[in-house]
Protein backbone atom coordinates (compact mmCIF):
# COMPACT_ATOMS: atom_id res chain seq x y z
CA UNK A 1 0.00 0.00 0.00
CA UNK A 2 1.33 3.47 -0.97
CA UNK A 3 1.19 6.35 1.52
CA UNK A 4 1.74 10.08 0.98
CA UNK A 5 4.92 11.24 2.66
CA UNK A 6 4.27 12.96 5.97
CA UNK A 7 6.01 16.14 4.77
CA UNK A 8 3.65 16.38 1.75
CA UNK A 9 0.58 16.07 4.01
CA UNK A 10 1.86 18.89 6.20
CA UNK A 11 2.28 21.13 3.13
CA UNK A 12 -1.18 20.36 1.72
CA UNK A 13 -3.19 20.71 4.92
CA UNK A 14 -3.04 24.54 5.30
CA UNK A 15 -3.99 25.06 1.66
CA UNK A 16 -6.97 22.76 2.04
CA UNK A 17 -8.09 24.59 5.18
CA UNK A 18 -8.20 27.93 3.35
CA UNK A 19 -10.89 26.70 0.96
CA UNK A 20 -13.26 25.03 3.40
CA UNK A 21 -14.36 25.30 7.01
CA UNK A 22 -14.06 22.57 9.63
CA UNK A 23 -17.22 20.90 8.31
CA UNK A 24 -15.95 20.91 4.75
CA UNK A 25 -18.38 23.64 3.60
CA UNK A 26 -17.47 26.25 1.00
CA UNK A 27 -16.84 29.81 2.29
CA UNK A 28 -19.85 32.17 2.15
CA UNK A 29 -20.49 34.30 -0.91
CA UNK A 30 -18.85 37.73 -0.69
CA UNK A 31 -19.85 40.64 -2.97
CA UNK A 32 -17.99 43.96 -2.84
CA UNK A 33 -16.82 43.20 0.67
CA UNK A 34 -20.25 42.15 1.93
CA UNK A 35 -20.39 38.63 3.32
CA UNK A 36 -23.74 37.11 2.32
CA UNK A 37 -24.67 35.25 5.48
CA UNK A 38 -27.15 35.35 8.34
CA UNK A 39 -26.68 38.39 10.65
CA UNK A 40 -23.89 39.80 8.48
CA UNK A 41 -23.20 43.55 8.78
CA UNK A 42 -23.35 45.28 5.38
CA UNK A 43 -24.83 48.78 5.83
CA UNK A 44 -24.51 50.83 2.65
CA UNK A 45 -23.23 47.85 0.64
CA UNK A 46 -23.12 48.04 -3.17
CA UNK A 47 -25.16 45.03 -4.31
CA UNK A 48 -26.60 46.46 -7.50
CA UNK A 49 -27.77 43.71 -9.83
CA UNK A 50 -26.41 41.02 -7.49
CA UNK A 51 -27.66 37.45 -7.81
CA UNK A 52 -28.94 36.71 -4.31
CA UNK A 53 -31.67 34.26 -5.24
CA UNK A 54 -32.29 31.62 -2.56
CA UNK A 55 -29.69 33.18 -0.23
CA UNK A 56 -30.08 33.27 3.56
CA UNK A 57 -30.07 36.98 4.47
CA UNK A 58 -31.92 36.69 7.76
CA UNK A 59 -31.08 39.37 10.33
CA UNK A 60 -28.59 40.99 7.95
CA UNK A 61 -27.94 44.70 8.34
CA UNK A 62 -28.45 46.14 4.87
CA UNK A 63 -29.52 49.61 5.94
CA UNK A 64 -28.95 52.07 3.10
CA UNK A 65 -27.65 49.30 0.83
CA UNK A 66 -27.92 49.61 -2.96
CA UNK A 67 -29.88 46.57 -4.18
CA UNK A 68 -31.28 48.07 -7.35
CA UNK A 69 -32.20 45.40 -9.92
CA UNK A 70 -30.92 42.65 -7.60
CA UNK A 71 -32.27 39.11 -7.94
CA UNK A 72 -33.72 38.22 -4.54
CA UNK A 73 -36.16 35.54 -5.61
CA UNK A 74 -36.91 33.10 -2.77
CA UNK A 75 -34.34 34.88 -0.57
CA UNK A 76 -34.83 34.74 3.21
CA UNK A 77 -34.85 38.26 4.62
CA UNK A 78 -36.74 37.70 7.86
CA UNK A 79 -35.79 40.28 10.53
CA UNK A 80 -33.33 41.91 8.12
CA UNK A 81 -32.66 45.65 8.34
CA UNK A 82 -33.31 47.26 4.95
CA UNK A 83 -34.13 50.74 6.23
CA UNK A 84 -33.60 53.35 3.49
CA UNK A 85 -32.26 50.67 1.13
CA UNK A 86 -32.56 51.16 -2.63
CA UNK A 87 -34.47 48.24 -4.17
CA UNK A 88 -35.86 49.83 -7.31
CA UNK A 89 -36.51 47.18 -9.93
CA UNK A 90 -35.39 44.35 -7.61
CA UNK A 91 -37.03 40.94 -8.01
CA UNK A 92 -38.25 39.65 -4.64
CA UNK A 93 -40.72 37.09 -5.98
CA UNK A 94 -41.63 34.66 -3.16
CA UNK A 95 -38.98 36.13 -0.87
CA UNK A 96 -39.58 35.98 2.89
CA UNK A 97 -39.62 39.39 4.58
CA UNK A 98 -41.33 38.54 7.84
CA UNK A 99 -40.82 41.30 10.41
CA UNK A 100 -38.09 42.86 8.30
CA UNK A 101 -37.40 46.60 8.46
CA UNK A 102 -38.14 48.39 5.18
CA UNK A 103 -38.83 51.82 6.64
CA UNK A 104 -38.24 54.54 4.01
CA UNK A 105 -36.84 51.97 1.57
CA UNK A 106 -37.43 52.48 -2.15
CA UNK A 107 -39.02 49.49 -3.91
CA UNK A 108 -40.52 51.39 -6.82
CA UNK A 109 -41.06 49.20 -9.89
CA UNK A 110 -39.98 46.19 -7.81
CA UNK A 111 -41.41 42.71 -8.22
CA UNK A 112 -42.72 41.36 -4.91
CA UNK A 113 -45.13 38.72 -6.16
CA UNK A 114 -46.30 36.36 -3.40
CA UNK A 115 -43.79 37.65 -0.85
CA UNK A 116 -44.16 36.46 2.74
CA UNK A 117 -44.26 39.77 4.58
CA UNK A 118 -46.09 39.04 7.82
CA UNK A 119 -45.60 41.91 10.25
CA UNK A 120 -43.01 43.73 8.15
CA UNK A 121 -42.24 47.39 8.92
CA UNK A 122 -42.41 49.61 5.84
CA UNK A 123 -43.60 52.97 7.11
CA UNK A 124 -42.92 55.66 4.52
CA UNK A 125 -41.50 53.16 2.02
CA UNK A 126 -41.95 53.66 -1.71
CA UNK A 127 -43.80 51.01 -3.74
CA UNK A 128 -44.89 53.09 -6.73
CA UNK A 129 -45.80 50.79 -9.65
CA UNK A 130 -44.47 47.77 -7.73
CA UNK A 131 -46.03 44.34 -8.29
CA UNK A 132 -47.25 43.00 -4.95
CA UNK A 133 -49.88 40.69 -6.35
CA UNK A 134 -50.75 37.78 -4.02
CA UNK A 135 -48.39 39.20 -1.38
CA UNK A 136 -48.95 38.00 2.20
CA UNK A 137 -48.89 41.19 4.26
CA UNK A 138 -51.00 40.48 7.31
CA UNK A 139 -50.19 42.87 10.18
CA UNK A 140 -47.75 44.78 7.95
CA UNK A 141 -47.00 48.38 8.95
CA UNK A 142 -47.40 50.45 5.79
CA UNK A 143 -48.47 53.79 7.23
CA UNK A 144 -47.47 56.65 4.97
CA UNK A 145 -46.22 54.30 2.26
CA UNK A 146 -46.16 55.59 -1.33
CA UNK A 147 -48.03 52.94 -3.34
CA UNK A 148 -49.28 54.85 -6.36
CA UNK A 149 -50.34 52.49 -9.18
CA UNK A 150 -49.08 49.50 -7.22
CA UNK A 151 -50.48 46.07 -8.10
CA UNK A 152 -51.92 44.58 -4.91
CA UNK A 153 -54.41 42.29 -6.60
CA UNK A 154 -55.33 39.32 -4.38
CA UNK A 155 -52.87 40.49 -1.70
CA UNK A 156 -53.59 39.56 1.91
CA UNK A 157 -53.61 42.81 3.92
CA UNK A 158 -55.70 41.66 6.85
CA UNK A 159 -55.03 43.84 9.91
CA UNK A 160 -52.43 45.85 7.98
CA UNK A 161 -51.79 49.51 8.86
CA UNK A 162 -52.19 51.72 5.77
CA UNK A 163 -53.13 55.00 7.42
CA UNK A 164 -52.06 58.04 5.37
CA UNK A 165 -50.73 55.73 2.65
CA UNK A 166 -50.90 56.98 -0.94
CA UNK A 167 -52.73 54.29 -2.94
CA UNK A 168 -53.78 56.47 -5.82
CA UNK A 169 -54.74 54.29 -8.81
CA UNK A 170 -53.59 51.16 -6.98
CA UNK A 171 -55.15 47.81 -7.89
CA UNK A 172 -56.56 46.12 -4.78
CA UNK A 173 -59.02 43.92 -6.62
CA UNK A 174 -59.88 40.67 -4.81
CA UNK A 175 -57.53 41.60 -1.95
CA UNK A 176 -58.19 40.65 1.67
CA UNK A 177 -58.66 43.99 3.46
CA UNK A 178 -60.43 42.64 6.52
CA UNK A 179 -59.77 44.90 9.51
CA UNK A 180 -57.17 46.86 7.51
CA UNK A 181 -56.71 50.49 8.56
CA UNK A 182 -56.97 53.06 5.75
CA UNK A 183 -57.59 56.16 7.86
CA UNK A 184 -56.67 59.37 5.96
CA UNK A 185 -55.25 57.33 3.09
CA UNK A 186 -55.47 58.35 -0.55
CA UNK A 187 -57.56 55.85 -2.54
CA UNK A 188 -58.36 58.18 -5.42
CA UNK A 189 -59.12 56.15 -8.55
CA UNK A 190 -58.03 52.93 -6.83
CA UNK A 191 -59.77 49.64 -7.66
CA UNK A 192 -61.15 47.64 -4.73
CA UNK A 193 -63.69 45.62 -6.64
CA UNK A 194 -64.06 42.13 -5.22
CA UNK A 195 -61.96 42.95 -2.16
CA UNK A 196 -62.97 41.62 1.25
CA UNK A 197 -63.51 44.74 3.39
CA UNK A 198 -65.17 43.45 6.57
CA UNK A 199 -64.40 45.72 9.55
CA UNK A 200 -61.94 47.78 7.52
CA UNK A 201 -61.39 51.37 8.67
CA UNK A 202 -61.62 54.03 5.93
CA UNK A 203 -62.16 57.07 8.14
CA UNK A 204 -61.35 60.33 6.32
CA UNK A 205 -59.89 58.43 3.35
CA UNK A 206 -59.92 60.13 -0.04
CA UNK A 207 -62.03 57.83 -2.24
CA UNK A 208 -62.67 60.13 -5.18
CA UNK A 209 -63.20 58.05 -8.30
CA UNK A 210 -62.48 54.82 -6.40
CA UNK A 211 -64.05 51.66 -7.79
CA UNK A 212 -65.46 49.32 -5.12
CA UNK A 213 -64.66 51.56 -2.16
CA UNK A 214 -67.17 51.43 0.71
CA UNK A 215 -69.97 53.99 0.74
CA UNK A 216 -70.46 54.11 4.50
CA UNK A 217 -67.43 56.27 5.32
CA UNK A 218 -67.17 60.06 4.93
CA UNK A 219 -64.52 61.09 2.44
Amino acid sequence: MNYLPLALLIVLSPAMAENADDAGNDPPLTINGCVIAEASQCPGADLRGANLANQDLRKMNLAGADLRDADLRHARLDLANLERASLQGANLTRASLQQSNLRLANLSHGRLVAVQGWGLFAQGAQFAKADLSAAYLQFARLSGAKMQQANLRAADLEMAWLSKADLQEADLGDANLQEAKFGQSNLARADLRGARQHYGNFQEANMEGCKGCPETWDN
